[in-house]
């Protein structure tokens, strides 16, 4: 990425806790070996029961499991918050900053109407922002 993407400037974000991004229509949360061995052990689970009480293979990629309508399986509900979420996946830790959300200005819009923290709180410097990018593919 260059200087001349349309969000040069940086972006404002700020996590509001919502539990938005956790919740809704299915999808996938890809899980590598790292991240699947650093939950299994915070969990107290060897990493076989941790994989096969929340994790799906999709091909030749893993994610986790989710909830009948879309919820994380390692989203408390009752608290709305990740039960992991000092360790949740690079995918979760680099939300909203996909590259599918800053394709274009009509994309980030669409992350806004839906995310109460996005354009909103401290400006995330384009530095960041493609630091995040890098991080994963989304």
């Amino acid at each position: 990425m260059n200087n001349g993407v349309w969000y040069r400037d940086g972006l404002k974000f700020q996590c509001t806790g919502c539990g938005d991004c956790c919740t809704g229509a299915p999808g996938h949360v890809w899980v590598n070996k790292a991240e699947i061995e650093a939950m299994a052990a915070a969990l107290k689970m060897d990493v076989e029961t941790f994989e096969r009480r929340y994790v799906r293979q999709v091909g030749i990629r893993k994610s986790l499991r989710e909830f009948p309508g879309g919820d994380c399986v390692l989203f408390d509900a009752e608290r709305r918050i990740c039960q992991l979420y000092q360790l949740r996946p690079r995918q979760c830790r680099t939300w909203p900053f996909w590259a599918s959300n800053l394709r274009t200005p009509e994309a980030w819009e669409e992350v806004c109407r839906h995310c109460p923290g996005a354009n909103r709180g401290k400006l995330v410097p384009l530095s960041e922002i493609q630091a995040q990018l890098r991080v994963v593919r989304v």
